[in-house]
């Protein structure tokens, strides 16, 4: 997940970061408007994904599955001379951006407050986020992401039963 972090400085396939305050989107006329994925602040970042569809905001490709190996044979050289065994997995992967709209950042405090605003709020507005030419896209943000700095303020926040705010 530490592509997420990188979402502020690298681009995605609109040209823009993938968490900006002006991804380009048109409608039905043609008109370009500008759509925010990103609050900006001072704290540690956290996010609001949907990994309810096929597509994701962070796509994992496994382009070689992993193979676990060992030398571990005495009449290996290494073996032999370093009298070590070693151990290690050989694969090829690699993570990339998906679609934008999938994702929001926050980098407001993560307290009931900016949750509520951010959550309900963001929640709402990626729910209405719409295709070039209109379309309704049909995003259900599913997942909160936080780094383990933020992992006490959001349990608090996610585990309560009432919530006075």
């Amino acid at each position: 997940m530490g592509l997420l972090s990188q979402g502020f400085t690298t681009t995605c396939f609109d040209g823009q970061n993938f968490f900006d305050t002006d991804h380009p989107i048109a409608d039905a006329a043609g008109a370009v408007s500008s759509v925010s994925n990103y609050a900006a602040g001072s704290e540690p970042a956290w996010y609001l994904l949907d990994t309810s569809r096929a597509v994701r905001p962070v796509i994992w490709q496994e382009r070689e599955s992993y193979d676990f190996q060992t030398m571990t044979d005495p009449t290996n050289p290494h073996v032999f001379m370093n009298d070590e065994f070693i151990y290690g997995v050989r694969t090829r992967v690699n993570a990339g951006f998906g679609l934008w709209q999938l994702a929001y950042a926050s980098k407001d405090t993560l307290d009931a407050t900016n949750y509520a605003a951010h959550f309900a709020g963001r929640r709402a507005a990626m729910m209405n986020y719409r295709a070039d030419g209109g379309r309704i896209l049909g995003i259900n943000p599913t997942t909160l992401v936080v780094p383990p700095s933020l992992e006490d303020a959001a349990l608090s926040l996610l585990n309560t039963e009432t919530n006075a705010i």
